[in-house]
């Protein structure tokens, strides 16, 4: 069974330079941020997935100072 497709008629407008479009409420994406994509005719626009760990930790500065030494490690061995 194929999904429901719903389309609606909107128009196009300047945004200075630049081509825009309303969103439909119904159409409304979760977030800020979209994908943007065309395929053939076709203009797709989706979510854009959550930023991944590793994007997140590149947007972190480097630490200023070392790690301090830890010389105790305040729990005794556990032989198993």
């Amino acid at each position: 069974m194929k999904p429901q497709v719903r389309t609606r008629q909107v128009k196009i407008f300047k945004n200075g330079r630049n081509q825009a479009v309303r969103i439909p409420r119904e159409f409304e994406l979760p977030g800020e941020d979209a994908i943007m994509r065309k395929e053939g005719e076709r203009l797709i626009i989706e979510p854009a997935p959550p930023p991944s760990l590793l994007a997140l930790l590149q947007t972190l500065k480097p630490l200023k100072e070392d790690f301090p030494m830890i010389t105790e490690l305040g729990i005794d061995p556990v032989k198993l």
